[in-house]
This record gives C-alpha cells, structure tokens and sequence, in this order.
C-alpha cells in the first residue's frame, strides 16, 4: 500500500455539486476520512456504510477532521443520485472513481465480475492527513467491522 494519496483528477460531488478536480490538491493541508464502498445503492453499503458516517459526522469532525468522503467506483451521475437520496447526504463528500483510477493506484480494486458487478472498490476506510495515508483499514471479503465510522471513532 502507497503512503501518499494518489494524485490524481476525477470527479467529486459536494453538496449536490459536481466538478473534476485533482484530488490530492483538494485534501492537501488537510485531515480527512475517505471510506470506500464496493457500489452505491448496494445493500451493505446503502444500509450500513453510508448511514455510518452521516450519523457520526459531528463526532468525526469534533475530532479533527476536515472532511469525509466516500468513494465507489461508479459514475458521477449514480453517486450524485446516491448521496442526495440521503436527507442528510450533503455531510458526505462523494468521489465518483468511475475508472477505478483511485483504487487501482491504492491496490483497492477488486474484480467483482462473479457477481455481474465488473472491477469495484474493495470496502475500506482511511485516515489521510496532508495527502499522507495514516491509517488504512480493509474489510475482508463480505464483511463490514475496519471501515465503519464506528471503528474509526476507536481510532480518532
């Protein structure tokens, strides 16, 4: 796993806006939460995930962080469709890795084609501090424990 976040421009959508930016230019000098999810609208994902960070935003950022961000590997338009399908998505930065660029250059993507899904993120979380990744946790294959707001709170 690579210690420096990526350079890297896609799309991300912040408060129903979306725009192409480099990634690492927007989180430099700055402490974020990124968090990984294998799809929007997938059940562990949109059940789970998602509403563990939107619940536990003000204790994430009471601790010092900037910013969350969620990331998929899915196109700006379903993860636009995604957060705002959350009445309090606006908290969640999401970032729309449609080719999967993100995660190939972090060794997070996973060929998901046994499920008719194509290459998607594995499930993850980490603690980037000034492009720097502090932390990295992974979930193994069909679980969800490492990468919740939860676990991170734990870490914070």
């Amino acid at each position: 796993m690579i210690k420096t976040f990526p350079s890297i421009e896609t799309p991300i959508i912040e408060k129903g806006i979306t725009s192409k930016v480099n990634l690492s230019d927007k989180i430099k000098d700055k402490k974020v939460i990124i968090f990984g999810v294998p799809g929007a609208f997938t059940p562990t994902c949109s059940e789970k995930h998602m509403p563990s960070y939107i619940k536990l935003h003000q204790q994430i950022t009471n601790k010092g962080i900037d910013d969350i961000y969620c990331l998929s590997v899915n196109d700006k338009f379903v993860m636009s469709a995604w957060l705002l399908n959350y009445t309090d998505g606006h908290k969640i930065i999401g970032i729309a890795d449609g080719n999967g660029d993100i995660c190939k250059k972090l060794n997070l993507l996973v060929d998901k084609s046994n499920n008719f899904m194509g290459m998607r993120a594995k499930r993850f979380s980490m603690i980037v501090i000034n492009n720097f990744i502090e932390n990295t946790f992974i979930e193994e294959p069909g679980e969800y424990k490492v990468s919740s707001a939860e676990h991170l709170l734990t870490i914070l």
